[in-house]
């Protein structure tokens, strides 16, 4: 299998999601979830199209009927298409991340991402900004 073993399906059923991080194709970091969808899972980046929300704050996505839950104003979107019909977020769709599932294992095939991490962005990841040798504090 092409692409970078992630968790299994099993898993992901089990916890009902799966948090992870990836990078983008200039090397930015961003999180991505896997989400239960019928018999197989989906991926999405981890963040409502409202106002950049997480949809996982670490400790599981809000889920209900099969769709996930904004923990902010409460848009859901369906687990397996990523679209949402309600709420602030309405008529918009999550922005996927390709996975391919091999024998219960889900794989990251997308050509756009690479696999940082299991769980949030780490904040040794993020870019404070440059240091500052200043006396002055803000």
């Amino acid at each position: 299998m092409d692409g970078t073993r992630l968790t299994t399906v099993e898993t992901v059923h089990e916890n009902r999601s799966w948090l992870f991080t990836v990078r983008d194709q200039y090397g930015e970091p961003d999180e991505a979830i896997l989400v239960p969808c019928e018999e197989g899972v989906e991926a999405w980046i981890n963040r409502c199209t409202h106002e950049a929300q997480r949809l996982d704050t670490g400790r599981g996505v809000a889920m209900r009927d099969g769709q996930l839950i904004c923990p902010k104003h409460g848009s859901m979107f369906d687990s397996c298409s990523g679209y949402c019909d309600n709420g602030e977020a309405a008529d918009t769709t999550l922005p996927a991340v390709d996975v391919t599932v091999e024998d219960g294992v889900v794989y990251l095939t997308d050509d756009g991402f690479s696999f940082a991490s299991e769980g949030e962005i780490d904040d040794e990841d993020e870019d404070d900004g440059p240091s500052s040798t200043s006396h002055i504090g803000f």
